[in-house]
């Protein structure tokens, strides 16, 4: 926050409001996408006796914002017990 901050001041054309609710939208999106996308597996997963339901898996998302040169990744684990 502290980056976009000194941008609103510095006089840029960047409209904080639209900038933050835009930002807000994309990772709400992202957030509910992807646990659908989680859930179903799992549940598919464990109708098909492939897993138990007491695993715990590592997971990783990468962002990109190719106008922006963006690539970040985040690691973290899914925990089904």
């Amino acid at each position: 926050m502290v980056v976009v901050r000194a941008l609103f001041r510095k006089g840029t054309n960047v409209n904080e409001e639209v900038f933050n609710l835009s930002i807000r939208k994309f990772l709400k999106m992202v957030g509910i996408n992807s646990q659908r996308e989680i859930e179903r597996a799992v549940l598919q997963a464990v109708n098909d006796g492939v897993i138990e339901g007491t695993e715990t898996f590592p997971a990783h998302v990468t962002l990109e914002v190719a106008g922006l040169k963006i690539h970040a990744k985040f690691d973290g684990e899914i925990k089904l017990q």
